[in-house]
């Protein structure tokens, strides 16, 4: 497929500490396609979003559309570059595969995350402000300590933050890093077939908050400023294959 030249620069909305934007930045960037961030905080993404179509982040504003899920954000990305640099495999039994992965990353992995670490870190509103407003405007920034009581209720009901799904959420992500484990164990370098994919950026992407390498755009806190019970589970987390693949994938991400 003849890749096609984007006359206006792509433009991505994000809340910059999401890791469901971070799989999105993330192909961008592997795909050497040149795009704009716009970041947001909460509540205010919900404006910026509204305005092109979309509800949640992140969304990809492009000149023959607006995308306003991260899987949807690949696979139009997937269609406009070089088949060469195609993060889907032409092959359809790798392609439902590396699909698959994806949805099983996005669906059970992603959402695991998000509880699990809000769970630990959604009372520390000194850290919640310093994630929230990377690259924000200044007067969401400013406006931080007023709209953060509320919007901190509305996470806690929306992903059902509680002692008892966050368990169920840790064990959820320990089912999928076995999973992964497994596919890491006959030594391959890559989760389908023998070249980089979708699969491996979304796994990636949504288990950095749980891995926090070093290379990730949005700085990580120091593993000793986390609650301890948090902080012993990510370190081991990096123990684990999956965990070691990451922070590979990682460090070779501007590669």
């Amino acid at each position: 497929m003849t890749q096609i030249t984007q006359k206006k620069q792509l433009r991505l909305i994000t809340i910059s500490v999401s890791h469901y934007c971070e799989k999105a930045r993330w192909a961008l960037t592997k795909l050497k396609l040149p795009y704009v961030e716009e970041a947001h905080m909460p509540p205010f993404y919900l404006i910026a979003t509204k305005r092109v179509g979309g509800k949640s982040t992140p969304v990809l504003v492009a000149e023959d559309g607006v995308f306003t899920d991260s899987t949807d954000i690949l696979q139009y990305l997937d269609k406009i570059v070089p088949d060469k640099a195609k993060l889907y495999p032409i092959d359809p039994q790798l392609r439902r595969q590396v699909e698959e992965l994806e949805d099983l990353f996005d669906e059970q992995l992603g959402p695991a995350i998000r509880c699990l670490g809000y769970f630990y870190t959604i009372n520390d509103s000194k850290f919640i402000q310093s994630k929230w407003t990377q690259g924000v405007p200044s007067f969401e920034e400013a406006l931080f300590p007023v709209v953060f009581p509320l919007m901190r209720s509305i996470v806690r009901k929306t992903f059902n933050i509680n002692s008892e799904s966050a368990a169920q959420a840790y064990e959820q992500i320990q089912s999928i890093f076995e999973k992964v484990n497994e596919l890491l164990a006959d030594g391959r370098t890559y989760l389908v077939g023998d070249s980089f994919s979708a699969a491996d950026i979304t796994f990636a992407a949504l288990a950095a908050p749980v891995i926090l390498p070093p290379e990730h755009p949005i700085k990580p806190r120091p593993l000793q400023e986390l609650p301890d019970s948090f902080a012993s589970k990510i370190s081991a987390f990096r123990e684990t294959p999956a965990g070691a693949y990451v922070l590979r994938l990682y460090r070779d991400r501007n590669g």
